[in-house]
């Protein structure tokens, strides 16, 4: 009756509300347990119900909030995860068709691992491999849960916004040295990491929630304010990473976003607000950089972490002289030399992932990772432009991966958790999104068109401000 009600108020009809297009997936948990009988409606049987949504919405926040714990392997997300992925496949979770392309590929790269790692099997290697199988069946997790149901996106994406906060804290403390004690925990060589094990993905790490508030700046509304805040403590911390990779990819990935958004917009205003705030937000970013450089400690570290050219860059034995001569290897050894061989021949890790996807799994790892990388952000490029209820939550999902496959070129990130959870992001909303289309088809030409469109604006309103 609520629902009844609600409708009235919002001008759309009770019918249309629960029938038009994809309405129906977003009238709420309430109705979808209510039943109808000869006699009217029948006894609600919610408070199980609820009590799973809850538990299942529970889980996945705190699956996002342990992303930021990354210390150790496995890591304190491993558990989170697993014990998420346990409950939903107890409590049933549907496997799209759409999804066994992901599967399929994640399968192949990492067979191409397990392969390679039989000649040079030990502890460590073992771990190194199994730690990227389980990686890829959360991709393959998120992917399954997302394009079930694009809302369970939400409590992943709180729980994220909480982590990267917690992690951001955690990087301004231990740099301002408020509580010398954890100068030591929260930095190293100097540069905040948080509570991470390497500065360089402590600010990879923080892209993804900087763009999904930049997201909420740009529709406007209530909350800006609060979104304003949290990009601005984002920005602090990635900047106190020194991380000139990170740097590049925020700055790639925020400008995409901007782009993306401003094509999407449907009307002049948004377009208008969105060039005024990308405008005042370059001015602010550049205060808050005048502002920290004003530390002496910051500057010196800046100036010589700004340049374009480090001293472990350069030369035959650099990380580039290290990526021509890693491709020569990677022909002569189409089954590849396994996971961590790579630093036994050049003393350092590749430094891209691509590059060692070839080295540690062969030809079999290196084409299918790169096949991955190519057909989700070709792919996703398309469903970008589809007008969903969770479109700005997908721009901000489809720029932060498309900024990890640029960083990827000059880093290793094939074990970086939340790489993993835009993978399989990405692929749910698009499974979604491609969803969405096909139900909208039928509904476009009928009489409860309009009703539907109502539907979307609100819907696209309550997705867009996720918490």
């Amino acid at each position: 009756m609520e629902a009844r009600e609600s409708g009235r108020k919002s001008g759309i009809p009770h019918s249309a509300s629960l029938h038009a297009g994809y309405g129906s997936d977003f009238v709420g948990v309430a109705l979808r347990s209510v039943s109808v009988t000869a006699g009217g409606l029948a006894p609600p049987a919610l408070p199980v119900r609820i009590s799973l949504e809850r538990l299942r919405s529970a889980l996945l926040w705190l699956t996002g909030v342990s992303g930021a714990f990354v210390f150790v392997e496995p890591s304190p997300y491993e558990y989170a995860s697993l014990l998420a992925i346990f409950v939903f496949a107890a409590t049933g979770l549907a496997l799209r068709p759409g999804i066994m392309p992901l599967a399929l590929l994640l399968v192949l790269y990492n067979i191409g691992f397990s392969l390679a790692a039989i000649p040079v099997l030990d502890t460590k290697t073992a771990l190194w491999v199994c730690t990227s199988w389980y990686l890829a069946a959360t991709a393959a997790f998120f992917a399954a849960l997302i394009a079930e149901e694009p809302r369970r996106l939400a409590p992943v994406l709180r729980g994220t916004m909480v982590a990267a906060a917690i992690a951001a804290i955690a990087a301004l403390v231990g740099y301002s040295q408020i509580v010398p004690a954890l100068s030591d925990l929260f930095l190293r060589y100097g540069r905040a990491r948080g509570t991470f094990n390497d500065p360089n993905v402590l600010g990879a790490f923080l892209i993804f929630p900087m763009l999904i508030a930049m997201g909420r700046i740009f529709a406007g509304g209530r909350g800006a304010l609060r979104s304003c805040a949290l990009v601005a403590l984002f920005a602090s911390a990635l900047l106190l990473s020194f991380s000139r990779g990170a740097w590049g990819q925020a700055a790639f990935a925020a400008l995409l976003m901007m782009v993306l958004s401003f094509l999407t917009s449907r009307s002049g205003a948004a377009r208008l607000r969105i060039l005024l705030i990308a405008g005042v937000g370059v001015a602010l970013l550049g205060g808050l950089i005048v502002l920290l450089l004003s530390f002496e400690s910051v500057s010196a570290l800046f100036a010589q972490r700004a340049s374009f050219e480090q001293g472990y860059d350069v030369g035959q034995f650099g990380r580039f002289g290290r990526h021509e001569l890693g491709a020569l290897l990677a022909l002569d050894h189409p089954l590849g030399l396994g996971p961590l061989q790579f630093r036994n021949f050049f003393f350092e890790d590749p430094h891209n992932a691509f590059l060692n996807a070839f080295i540690s799994g062969g030809w079999l790892s290196g084409l299918t990772y790169l096949g991955l990388m190519l057909v989700t952000l070709g792919v996703g490029l398309r469903y970008a432009f589809v007008a969903t209820p969770w479109q700005s939550a997908y721009l901000a999902v489809y720029c932060a991966f498309a900024g990890t496959f640029a960083e990827s070129l000059i880093i290793d990130s094939e074990h970086w958790r939340h790489f993993y959870l835009l993978t399989g992001a990405l692929w749910g909303l698009m499974l979604a999104s491609q969803r969405f289309v096909a139900r909208a088809r039928p509904a476009a030409g009928s009489s409860l068109a309009p009703y539907r469109r109502a539907a979307l604006s609100m819907a696209r309103r309550s997705v867009a401000q996720p918490g």
